[in-house]
């Protein structure tokens, strides 16, 4: 018995849709597995930060760092008022990175007028709030603290012992104001970037996530030059920064956040297979 004849006009006659790539199916995995998600940006975090917090304190090396760069200087902050340090770094980076933050909040003005960028409304929100919870969360805690800066400390010139993170100050010692490096945060909070990519342009998640770790980082090392603070001060810093954009991204999209990024991911794919780019359309998403 003959089957029947094919119609002469096909549904598939046209371009087809791309039927499987196993970037899709990655993403796809990810959003089943919230739990890993979690797992690796919040417990592997911690983890590494309670190895390297503890090595420090007990290996000394926030002295022992110091007492490297004070050498260096000539038994001195030779850089705590130069240019580079202290004008360029210090208070440029402090206004550049304020200036950045309002041009968010100015973006999210726009999109929040344009229905057109209506999808950029929550990642925008978002970036605006964390960023302003990660330093408004760092100068809190250095409020309350009470530790000293190095150039305040016998040690290297200053006129105070030095009493460590647990330590007990003596009676009548006035308050220290240096920890964590509240200049430092002005970077790191920009980490908040890669779930900013992330909810937007999943790709481009590890370049947020550059931009806030090396802007931490040029702050970090500046202060630390110049005196201003220990290694470990940075170390605190970027964990409460890293733990503030994390926090705030649970608080924002939940457990629908890796769903929500299967679905941007799909739809960035989608546009680059519509585009015909030849290079787009071997590119991994995962």
């Amino acid at each position: 018995m003959k089957s029947p004849a094919a119609p002469k006009h096909s549904m598939h006659s046209g371009p087809s849709w791309p039927a499987h790539h196993p970037g899709l199916d990655r993403i796809a995995g990810a959003a089943a597995r919230d739990e890993s998600f979690y797992f690796s940006h919040f417990w592997l975090p911690l983890l590494a930060f309670a190895i390297l917090a503890v090595g420090l304190m007990l290996l000394h090396g926030d002295v022992w760092l110091a007492d490297r760069l004070y050498a260096w200087q000539g038994h001195r902050w030779a850089l705590k008022n130069a240019f580079a340090t202290q004008t360029l770094i210090h208070i440029g980076g402090r206004d550049l990175s304020t200036a950045a933050w309002l041009a968010v909040v100015v973006a999210w003005l726009v999109a929040r007028l344009r229905s057109d960028l209506a999808p950029l409304r929550k990642p925008l929100a978002y970036l605006v709030l964390s960023t302003l919870l990660a330093t408004a969360v760092v100068a809190w805690i250095k409020s309350w603290t009470n530790m000293d800066c190095p150039w305040d400390l016998l040690r290297y010139g200053g006129d105070r012992p030095y009493i460590g993170l647990l330590g007990l100050r003596p009676i009548g010692l006035s308050r220290g104001v240096c920890f964590p490096a509240g200049h430092a945060s002005g970077g790191y909070a920009w980490m908040a970037l890669y779930f900013f990519f992330l909810a937007v342009r999943p790709r481009l998640r590890w370049l947020g996530l550059a931009i806030g770790v090396g802007t931490g980082l040029l702050f970090g090392v500046s202060q630390q030059l110049r005196g201003a603070h220990f290694l470990s001060h940075d170390l605190w810093t970027v964990t409460i920064c890293w733990m503030s954009a994390l926090g705030m991204y649970r608080l924002f999209w939940g457990r629908a956040g890796a769903r929500e990024r299967a679905d941007v991911a799909a739809f960035d794919y989608a546009g680059d297979i519509a585009a015909g780019s030849p290079a787009t359309r071997r590119q991994d998403l995962a």
